[in-house]
């Protein structure tokens, strides 16, 4: 039986027994198995026994090939790399061979790594590219890499404008990442949102979750048409944007929506609400990292195939509607999610990690919620999720269409901030109404302000920063 422990008794002897064991294996799973398990190589391993296994019939195994190969010195791998590399046609293997000539980190190097920019394969341009900035210094290095700045290719166009064209003196937050303003913390503001975002500064919102109102489908959210509908969450997410920390992240959840038809010689009409609006998001810088899910039993659905189970005739099927999208964005930034975790102190990361029993997939099985005074209610469970996995404890949550106030109740009760606006007054006055029998609201005091108010409170407040 072959285990990690005689392949490592091998391995130190040298090339002879090791490739012994492999040139009798004709099981390809058995050979990647060694392969992956061999780990470090000693300095007098001159790398023979991987020779052949470039031309294996196996992509797997030459790729694995390769990856033993850069963690050798001796040089005359590289012409063999090379060879391998014209052959082959595999994008993983041919990047793990680029990988394994810019490893090397030999100047010699140099002009192949420049070379292979002229590959058609984005994939490999940006490996060649990595092996290119150990040289960063080197003139001719500079000379060939800023010109791809403007590569087809919008991955290469990134890593080309990080490197040598970002503006990393850019002004920062006054605020540190972890904190908010206290005139932002728990408070309700009842007013148009784009009149109350003028007042938040920039960058001191973490997490926005949200659900906008549906086109025409309610009384209280009438467009004169779909394009003044996008419009408006246009400018709502433009400012979203702008008062949101750098690197975190804004969820929104919508779904497409039926227009009725005007009488029965009309068609109804089915606006993409999700898919009409995710490129006015990109545009103002939001990068899209996932679609969630949101499946509700089909008994708490309107009843969209009635007609077809009828006559069931092809191209009337209508089938329920039984998902709503969560659409999940971060603010654009040059900084990876491991800058936005090491602003926070130790014990507060660890008493935000969320707890076993966490959703695993995309999609989401979550009853849907019904109240008298707003038809379109959060689930509270929809909510916790949401905010466990996107902010930390301390963190404030952003809703700007607040209807019922559910996200502002169940971030403070998961140990967040929250801070809401909400136009109608029916709806502010029922989160008001629940101060009275809802402890969630009253553990630290909620401030339910006019647009005013909220303005005078930005004046008064002399408290500063902080908790």
């Amino acid at each position: 039986m072959i285990t990690k422990e005689l392949i490592t008794e091998l391995k130190n002897k040298g090339n002879g027994d090791l490739s012994y064991l492999l040139d009798k294996q004709k099981d390809n799973k058995t050979i990647i198995f060694i392969l992956e398990n061999l780990g470090y190589l000693p300095s007098n391993f001159d790398g023979t026994v991987f020779k052949t296994l470039l031309q294996h019939d196996y992509g797997k195994i030459r790729l694995l090939a390769a990856k033993n190969i850069a963690k050798l010195t001796n040089t005359d791998n590289i012409e063999i790399l090379l060879q391998a590399l014209q052959n082959e046609k595999d994008t993983a293997v041919k990047r793990e061979i680029v990988s394994a000539i810019g490893r090397a980190k030999n100047i010699k190097n140099k002009q192949i790594l420049l070379n292979i920019l002229q590959d058609n394969d984005p994939k490999i341009v940006c490996q060649a590219i990595r092996g290119l900035l150990v040289f960063s210094n080197d003139n001719e290095v500079i000379e060939n890499l800023k010109p791809l700045v403007n590569h087809p290719n919008e991955m290469v166009r990134t890593v080309i404008y990080k490197e040598f064209f970002s503006n990393t003196t850019s002004k920062q937050s006054d605020l540190p990442h972890t904190e908010t303003y206290n005139f932002l913390k728990n408070v309700v503001v009842n007013d148009d949102v784009l009149k109350v975002l003028r007042y938040v500064p920039d960058e001191s919102i973490h997490l926005t979750f949200t659900s906008p109102p549906y086109y025409n489908a309610r009384d209280y959210s009438i467009y004169a048409s779909y394009q003044d509908y996008l419009n408006f969450l246009d400018s709502v997410f433009k400012e979203t944007h702008r008062v949101t920390k750098e690197g975190r992240f804004l969820i929104v959840n919508t779904s497409p929506i039926i227009i009725p038809r005007v009488s029965r010689s009309h068609s109804s009409k089915r606006y993409p609400i999700p898919f009409d609006l995710h490129p006015y998001l990109i545009k103002q810088g939001w990068e899209f990292i996932d679609d969630i899910v949101w499946l509700k039993p089909e008994t708490s659905v309107k009843n969209r195939i009635g007609g077809f189970m009828q006559h069931r005739k092809p191209l009337a099927y209508k089938p329920n509607a039984v998902t709503e999208y969560l659409m999940v964005y971060r603010k654009q930034t040059e900084k990876l999610l491991d800058w936005n975790i090491r602003s926070y102190d130790q014990d507060t990361v660890e008493k935000s990690k969320v707890a076993d029993g966490y959703e695993t997939t995309n999609v989401w099985k979550i009853d849907p919620c019904f109240n008298k005074i707003h038809s379109a209610v959060f689930p509270v469970e929809l909510c916790k999720r949401v905010i466990q996995y996107y902010s930390y404890k301390g963190d404030i949550v952003f809703d700007p269409f607040a209807g019922s106030g559910t996200v502002g109740k169940t971030a403070k009760s998961l140990d967040r901030f929250f801070f809401l606006t909400e136009q109608e007054k029916v709806y502010f006055d029922y989160m008001l109404s629940k101060t009275k029998t809802n402890a969630l609201f009253n553990e630290i005091k909620t401030r339910f302000l006019t647009l005013e108010q909220f303005n005078e409170t930005i004046i008064n407040d002399t408290n500063g920063t902080g908790n």
